[in-house]
């Protein structure tokens, strides 16, 4: 497996993957036909250097992907944390060990630049996630909280 950053032709297969959950069915649009708002959201995340959008690759396919953004603060003594965000997997690579390999790649791209934190939000609804989260060495140390705003 290795890992990379996504480039243009993946983003098809990676709102996909996005669509390829029972929460990602109900707000992610799949098809053909890749909604602008997609290729925006793309162009935004490759054009800052503080957000990757990476993929996991075997065998030349897309084995999984993850969104990695670094935020700098000024908690922990002005320490960055990395936020991973919309981590996937494809259905036929799920349970053998393409999660834990894109999370550990992630916490050692956030150690090698220096961050102070590793975060992620997983869905009260993904109770397999919490639980693989816990395993590898998460806590469940705040409460997070959303604020959904209505579709512009």
């Amino acid at each position: 497996m290795t890992f990379r950053a996504a480039t243009r032709d993946d983003v098809p297969e990676i709102v996909r993957l996005l669509a390829d959950d029972p929460l990602g069915v109900t707000r992610e649009t799949p098809g053909e036909l890749v909604p602008d708002a997609y290729w925006k959201a793309f162009e935004a995340i490759e054009s800052d250097p503080n957000n990757t959008l990476v993929v996991a690759v075997i065998d030349g396919g897309i084995a999984g992907t993850m969104q990695l953004t670094y935020i700098p603060g000024m908690t922990y003594t002005g320490g960055e944390r990395a936020q991973i965000e919309g981590v996937r997997v494809a259905a036929d690579h799920r349970g053998g060990g393409v999660g834990q390999a894109m999370i550990g790649w992630a916490i050692e791209q956030a150690r090698d630049r220096g961050c102070r934190v590793v975060q992620l939000t997983t869905d009260r609804q993904r109770p397999e996630s919490i639980r693989f989260y816990q395993k590898i060495g998460f806590r469940p140390s705040h409460q997070g909280m959303k604020y959904h705003l209505k579709d512009a």
